[in-house]
């Protein structure tokens, strides 16, 4: 089904309403939309891989378009790079012998932090997984227990263990504040041991992220803070499909970091933001959100009104044409100054149809929502049956690109109060 333009659909009997939904049909144009989300979803880029030349390709494309539309960098910084730096460590030269007899490296799967040695003894906990379809209950309570863990894998579960396999000799990143990984061993196809030794040395490396920020000066509230974001990141080259490897990422999260982009040059062009607005597009959401996390410590939560982070707009929502879904839209008054703004057009906010899917904390809106800002995310994703969701297959010829620009008009309708300062959305407890 090809979803029509949010105007075009709409009739629209309010005066302002139209005047407004004029400019935002003139401001944000439907071509340039389609530039960019082709440009960040080629395969050029590929996939935009945290730390690969994919990602840094995209930044540097990011870059352009807001030098472009006229933003400014953050008070203090010298370009829209906000660039930290991240410890990555992964494991090297594994052993595991079993009753005496070494088990081949290729059958050895380990995420750790840090460098071990175990023998048989209480301190590590070995479980048998024999169906995959079991593998996240076990593994989950497996966990829980905090105990070092020794998971043999039945060797019918080869396709699970090497995509385990695949992550675990990229490594893993260690957050500042929750420390080194629990070790895991992942052993496929073994029966349980009478005795084993187990051991790995890690490599460690500080890697830079950088998340591209940009921002337009309130003119009369120039310390509140309205921030549009999306992540530009996705998962690079991943197990080919029908001879594709390159995980392009068009709808995760291309459609949100677009959007991020038109609603700059949107504002940059209307130039009447009372408060200050922020446009970021986020590093490494798919590894840990650790660029929302960064993000998140720059500017003073408190002075933080909002936050609009963009995920996955590029197909239909389930409630049909001009329509999208906030999560944690109970949590404050934001879905509802948006949807009032939308009075006179067809398009709808919806509460997040998917609970069971905990999408509220699964984004980079979480941080800042964990410090009180009422941070929510837009998307159209009908996440539960998406089938091209993290394959080769979310490619841009895959998006109705009517349905992300309509969605991308909304959000600018729905925004405009609180860009003007009229309305400010409640605020969320703080976790």
């Amino acid at each position: 089904m090809r979803f029509k333009n949010l105007i075009a659909v709409t009739a629209l009997a309010l005066t302002p309403t139209l005047a407004f939904c004029q400019d935002v049909n003139k401001l944000i144009n439907q071509a340039d939309v389609e530039r960019i989300i082709k440009t960040l979803s080629a395969d050029d880029m590929e996939g935009r891989g945290t730390f690969t030349k994919g990602i840094d390709k995209a930044a540097t494309f990011i870059e352009g378009e807001f030098k472009a539309a006229g933003l400014k960098p953050m008070a203090g910084a010298t370009g829209y790079r906000q660039t930290f730096a991240q410890t990555r460590v992964a494991p090297v030269n594994p052993k595991v012998i079993f009753d005496g007899t070494p088990v081949a490296d290729d059958k050895i799967a380990i995420t750790t932090g840090l460098p071990f040695n175990w023998k048989s003894d209480t301190t590590v906990k070995v479980i048998s997984i024999t169906e995959e379809k079991n593998y996240r209950t076990q593994i989950g309570a497996a966990m829980r227990s905090g105990k070092k863990l020794l998971v043999l894998l039945d060797a019918s579960m080869g396709g699970l263990f090497k995509r385990i396999r695949d992550r675990a000799v990229k490594g893993s990143i260690i957050s500042d504040d929750r420390g080194p990984a629990q070790p895991v061993t992942y052993v496929l196809g073994a029966a349980e041991p009478k005795s084993f030794e187990v051991s790995c040395e890690v490599k460690t490396e500080k890697l830079p992220l950088s998340n591209i920020v940009g921002m337009l000066p309130g003119k009369s509230k120039p310390d509140e803070y309205v921030v549009f974001g999306g992540h530009y990141d996705h998962l690079g080259i991943i197990k080919p499909m029908e001879g594709d490897s390159i995980a392009n990422g068009a709808d995760d999260d291309a459609s949100g970091t677009t959007a991020v982009i038109a609603l700059a040059k949107y504002y940059k062009k209307l130039n009447n933001n009372e408060r200050t607005l922020v446009f970021v597009a986020f590093t490494a959401e798919e590894i840990g959100g650790y660029g929302s996390q960064y993000f998140s410590k720059q500017l003073d939560p408190e002075k933080v009104v909002t936050l609009f982070n963009i995920e996955m707009i590029g197909k239909a929502a389930k409630f049909g044409e001009n329509s999208a879904f906030i999560t944690g839209f109970e949590r404050s008054d934001f879905g509802t100054i948006l949807q009032k703004n939308l009075e006179g057009t067809a398009f709808k906010f919806y509460p997040d149809p998917y609970p069971e899917q905990n999408l509220f904390y699964r984004s980079d809106n979480a941080t800042l929502a964990a410090l009180g800002v009422p941070a929510h995310t837009i998307s159209t994703d009908q996440i539960p049956t998406d089938k091209l969701y993290h394959t080769v297959k979310d490619e841009y010829s895959s998006l109705d690109v009517n349905n992300i620009v309509a969605t991308i008009r909304a959000i600018a309708l729905s925004s405009r109060s609180i860009v003007s300062g009229k309305d400010t959305p409640t605020r969320i407890p703080k976790q």
